[in-house]
């Protein structure tokens, strides 16, 4: 249990005027007084921004056409490292895009539901719209926007973020909320290097991602073949050799009328089963979980495909933890999400390993032991339209569709020449040495805020 006295005085000079024990015992509070005490001045967050606004509830139109939508990036896409398979919204429809549409060099927060997540954008969200569910932050020449994301994803700025939420069933912040944020202003040249590590994680994620576009260019043009995803309602006839020789005889419309389905069958003749490709695929299993707050960082299905998967994850006891071995992320590691959305792809990178990081054991893991199906690779070619539209094919599950290690190693694997395998395996080698390095500085920059921070409050218990 936690008491305190709250004098009336701090009550009225609240940012809210709030009585309730929640808020005026919460982390927020201890945090503000921690800044006021600062040995630097302090502005508001309000003054350094240009603005900070969302874009209010409107009508959307969801559209499956490229061509005639753009991307809307919501409160838990906005983490994603990948943007490339999100929900359209029409063109056409859509009232006002440019006060919703994202660009590089902002901040976003997350105001509805989970509150506090903070992302800096960069090239991957320009010409995106942000939902009413994402505050954006506009910063002014001030100071660093690079800085300023910092000190607010900091675990400081995240218990202020989080401090002023109210909502009796769904949590809400508003940009109210944030402009009063209390900000130290750091001397100016450690203020210029937190923000040149924040732009400098920025632009290798960008680097990063014109990699992955790039490898999945060239395996695709290799391919010869190209994917045409068609919408609407389709039939076709199937015979019963063809139902009989299906995985687990299925008789569904899915598993055969399927584009990825249709254009794998184009190049059957340079495909191979993926559990012919030297792989292991292994799939933990359920079991009892013990939450602890120093343990194991514990990577759940949906937060593994997060920029930064570790900024507010749980963990899990280092003694009580059964089948370690088969739960560990190392470097080189491909997951594949086997049960709610189906087929997301995951390659492991250093920081996972750095971090003795475990994963959920729901989720399907794929190792590769093989020069030519390299893990750079494979995950190339299972990140492909094409790829993961032949894996919805193998869903089943009434209410919650999933597949397993039976169904995925019957993925045709296109099968590449040493030189396309060296090349791609190359390419996607450097995409993971720009993630790591990106995610490094990052870390640094929040570190500085962080130990900066708790230095002063240190000094102050010492006197």
């Amino acid at each position: 249990m936690k008491t305190a006295v709250v004098k009336r005085h701090d009550i009225a000079n609240a940012p809210v005027m709030r009585i309730d024990a929640s808020f005026q015992l919460s982390e927020g509070v201890s945090v503000r007084r921690i800044i006021a005490d600062c040995p630097y001045p302090v502005v508001k967050c309000g003054d350094v921004m240009e603005r900070i606004w969302h874009a209010g509830r409107w009508k959307r139109v969801y559209v499956n056409n490229p061509k005639t939508g753009i991307p809307l990036v919501g409160s838990s896409a906005m983490l994603k490292s990948d943007l490339s398979d999100i929900k359209l919204i029409s063109r056409k429809y859509t009232e006002d895009m440019a006060d919703k549409m994202l660009h590089p060099g902002w901040i976003l927060v997350s105001c509805s539901g989970t509150i506090g997540n903070t992302v800096f954008t960069n090239t991957g969200h320009a010409g995106k719209l942000a939902s009413q569910d994402v505050l954006r932050l506009k910063p002014k020449d001030i100071l660093g926007g690079g800085y300023l994301y910092a000190y607010l994803s900091s675990k400081y700025g995240y218990a202020m973020l989080t401090q002023g939420t109210f909502g009796a069933v769904i949590q809400h912040i508003e940009p109210a909320n944030v402009s009063t944020i209390p900000v130290p202003v750091f001397p100016e040249e450690m203020q210029k290097e937190i923000d040149q590590l924040i732009r400098d994680a920025a632009s290798l994620r960008d680097k990063a991602a014109e990699f992955f576009d790039k490898a999945k260019y060239i395996l695709q043009e290799s391919i010869g073949v190209t994917f045409d995803k068609t919408n609407g309602y389709r039939t076709a006839s199937i015979s019963i050799k063809d139902i009989r020789s299906s995985l687990k005889m299925r008789l569904d419309p899915p598993v055969f009328v399927n584009d990825g389905v249709e254009m794998l069958e184009r190049i059957s003749d340079k495909t191979q089963p993926l559990k012919e490709c030297n792989v292991t695929l292994s799939y933990p299993g359920m079991f009892k979980r013990s939450y602890v707050r120093d343990g194991y960082p514990y990577m759940k299905g949906s937060d593994v495909f997060d920029v930064n998967p570790f900024a507010h994850c749980e963990y899990l006891s280092k003694t009580r933890t059964p089948n370690l071995d088969q739960l560990w992320l190392r470097d080189g590691l491909i997951l594949i999400s086997c049960a709610g959305a189906c087929g997301l792809i995951k390659l492991i990178t250093k920081e996972y390993e750095d971090k003795q990081a475990i994963g959920s054991p729901d989720i399907i893991r794929l190792k590769s032991n093989d020069a030519l199906f390299t893990s750079e690779y494979l995950y190339t070619y299972l990140s492909l339209p094409s790829s993961y539209d032949y894996m919805q094919s193998l869903k089943y599950g009434a209410v919650i569709e999933r597949f397993d290690v039976q169904n995925i190693e019957t993925v045709p694997i296109f099968i590449p020449t040493k030189e396309l395998s060296a090349t791609i395996t190359g390419i996607i080698r450097e995409y993971k040495d720009c993630l790591y390095r990106a995610f490094c500085k990052e870390e640094k920059a929040i570190s500085m805020v962080e130990t900066e921070i708790e230095s002063w409050d240190k000094n102050k218990h010492n006197k």
